[in-house]
């Protein structure tokens, strides 16, 4: 990974971390943090669903979407349950991010969900 591409991911990691906090998320329990993997090429997108899996993590079923451009494009998500702390969700990041690089699909970052 790059420094640029690293960069880019702590930016977006702290900026959704703050953002939630900010919001009044609940810190003290654990969010589910959904991991989002994208290709417009369905073989290569369901070859990176199994690696993850056989690497031990919980994949969603690939689904069709479509683009604000119109292009097809397929996509999953892999979830994980994690403390709201930007060292944990960082390493997962480069994690997920060095395995869509592997398996060549996209890495379109993470997101999660408000706690109470």
């Amino acid at each position: 990974m790059n420094d640029e591409e690293l960069q880019h991911w702590r930016e977006h990691t702290e900026a959704l971390i703050a953002e939630l906090v900010e919001d009044g998320t609940n810190e003290e329990v654990h969010h589910t943090i959904e991991h989002h993997f994208a290709s417009t090429d369905f073989e290569l997108l369901e070859k990176a669903a199994v690696t993850a899996f056989k690497m031990g993590f919980e994949v969603e079923e690939p689904e069709e979407a479509e683009l604000e451009s119109g292009e097809k494009v397929f996509a999953f998500d892999i979830i994980t349950e994690q403390a709201l702390d930007f060292d944990i969700i960082f390493d997962e990041a480069k994690t997920m991010y060095q395995l869509a690089k592997q398996c060549n699909v996209d890495y379109d970052g993470w997101g999660t969900y408000f706690e109470e």
